[in-house]
């Protein structure tokens, strides 16, 4: 196991430090949580044409003026848009590693993307990521594949699960005729897959969490907006993933 010392010691600001005319996941937002002394963590998927970018959610919806699957944009058409008004644009997964590399540690979610295996996403990002050897970081997501071909690819880099205890629907697998089966599995898994990697990161509200018996290594708690919360959930998590505050 191969943890550094980032993901106990260091609070973890939730794609980035981010607040009124600063968004989400914005170079801006990383950039501020550098300032802090923060660690950083973000999501990156690909475009249409298979670029990485950093971006949170499967669609621009929320944070852009247009509508559709960043899966549906080339890079060209997603650099055309503006997050929340702003003069920001999307940040290309290279532009993320320029900003931070060397200043603040980075925790990568990969998002999960129909129909791209682990191995063809680990290995697009670690082309970028060996660019930038000053660069501390870790890699976790909710799909298992994903964190357990990165391990594969660098056994060296600390990767993890994403987990929570919810109740899930079909659109959740992707019209799966098999959903409620893999619904009730999915925790299992979660579990399962953790204990083979290095860390483990939890939804705060779940804490604590009779699923996570099973598990005995680094655990990480999400998002966590308060600090009443942060405090509340030291007692069972070695660090935080937060927004809203400064811990």
């Amino acid at each position: 196991m191969n943890i550094p010392a980032f993901l106990k010691e260091t609070p973890i600001a939730h794609r980035g430090l981010h607040t009124d005319g600063i968004p989400e996941n914005s170079l801006s937002a990383f950039e501020e949580a550098v300032r802090h002394g923060y660690a950083i963590e973000t999501d990156v998927r690909f475009t249409k044409d298979k670029k990485l970018v950093i971006f949170h959610d499967d669609n621009v919806d929320r944070m852009t003026d247009a509508s559709g699957e960043v899966s549906a944009f080339p890079l060209q058409a997603l650099r055309e848009l503006y997050l929340e008004g702003t003069q920001e644009r999307i940040p290309l997964f290279s532009e993320c590693l320029e900003t931070i590399a060397g200043k603040a540690p980075l925790l990568l979610e990969v998002k999960d993307m129909p129909g791209v295996s682990g191995k063809e996403i680990a290995e697009a990002i670690y082309a970028e990521i060996a660019k930038f050897p000053a660069l501390e970081y870790a890699v976790q997501s909710f799909q298992p594949a994903y964190p357990t071909a990165y391990k594969k690819l660098c056994p060296d880099i600390a990767c993890g699960m994403l987990g929570i205890d919810r109740t899930y629907t079909k659109k959740d697998f992707h019209g799966s005729a098999l959903w409620r089966i893999k619904a009730k599995l999915l925790p299992k898994v979660c579990i399962r897959t953790a204990n083979k990697l290095d860390f483990l990161s939890y939804y705060t509200n779940n804490y604590p969490s009779d699923k996570l018996a099973a598990y005995r290594g680094v655990r990480l708690a999400w998002t966590v907006r308060s600090a009443e919360e942060a405090a509340r959930v030291k007692q069972y998590a070695d660090n935080i993933i937060f927004e809203g505050f400064l811990p």
